[in-house]
């Protein structure tokens, strides 16, 4: 196992610096430029040149990666835009977004994974294909579209905001007052974030007890007499578990990426919102640092769903 676990680990940093050095040639080469966007038109070209000297815009793209990737380990890299420190203004960001993705998270797995034994209990009734048009529904709808909808139509049904992370005016309320007002505003962005989640795991999970509830182990359990409940839930479930242990990898950059979209909708101050005002600025350092952190994160979705696998499975540990 301590050998699946280092051979896991040598490919995710050799992923992470291809991922680093792709990105960082994207973004480099993409139009436009923090020069064109921060100064007036009619400046000097005296002026521009000074400022691309300023930026390291004036070397080589590999020496500007370098110069980057040194930067971002000591900690003195600064932003293109207001100068502030990045890794400084990801922290104050960072952990909005690990709450609300999170969130989505606990609500995927609380939902989809019972939504679908109940669907495979019950294939071709009327309920199993009900589950399955809302699933495909789900998958198929846009997310800032069935976000401005709720928007409108919560305010208009309660008249009370759910842009940001609280309230505007909190000083009369009491702490509980206070709570529930973070969990008003948490809950509608975490659960449209994890609409598509819930929807595709779902799917997931009925196919997979479908396929593992026609095994012979399965029919003797049921023919033992033992409760229904202990049969799935305990005897196929654990079997069935290995696709949606797979689908956990790819549930952590449909999270991160949706991030950018309700971040952005629901003006929640996280560092989805904070990269796309990023990415109109040109503001590299920042666009790139938080690219590099997304990517760890997926990588480390990854690394899990690759441990939980070779766990599940121990016949993968040795592939």
């Amino acid at each position: 196992m301590t050998q699946f676990i280092l051979r896991r680990l040598l490919y995710t940093l050799i992923t992470l610096i291809g991922i680093s050095i792709i990105s960082w040639m994207i973004i480099t080469q993409a139009p436009g430029s923090p020069i064109a966007l921060t100064l007036d038109p009619k400046v000097s070209p005296k002026i521009i040149e000074q400022m691309e000297k300023n930026y390291d815009l004036d070397k080589p793209v590999y020496q500007q990666y370098f110069l980057w990737l040194q930067r971002l380990f000591t900690g003195k890299l600064y932003s293109f835009k207001d100068g502030r420190p990045v890794l400084e203004k990801i922290g104050e960001r960072i952990w909005n977004t690990l709450l609300l993705n999170l969130v989505a998270i606990l609500i995927i797995f609380s939902l989809a994974i019972p939504f679908g034994i109940f669907s495979a209990k019950r294939q071709y009734t009327f309920l199993d294909h009900l589950g399955t048009f809302g699933a495909y529904l789900g998958i198929s709808i846009p997310s800032f579209w069935l976000a401005y909808l709720l928007i409108l139509g919560t305010v208009n049904l309660f008249g009370y905001p759910v842009l940001g992370m609280r309230s505007f005016v909190t000083e009369d309320f009491t702490k509980a007052e206070i709570v529930l007002d973070r969990l008003w505003h948490l809950m509608l962005p975490s659960i449209i974030l994890a609409i598509h989640g819930i929807a595709a795991l779902s799917r997931y999970t009925r196919s997979s007890m479908l396929e593992v509830i026609r095994q012979d182990y399965v029919r003797t359990a049921k023919a033992k007499g033992l409760p229904e409940e202990t049969v799935y839930y305990k005897h196929a479930l654990r079997n069935a578990l290995l696709p949606i242990i797979t689908l956990f990898g790819f549930l952590i950059p449909g999270l991160i990426g949706g991030s950018i979209i309700m971040e952005t909708v629901f003006a929640w101050p996280g560092i989805g919102r904070l990269a796309y005002q990023a990415v109109l600025a040109r503001d590299y350092p920042v666009v790139m640092t938080i690219n590099t952190i997304t990517a760890v994160l997926v990588l480390i979705g990854n690394f899990v769903a690759d441990i939980l696998y070779g766990i599940a499975d121990p016949r993968i540990r040795y592939g």
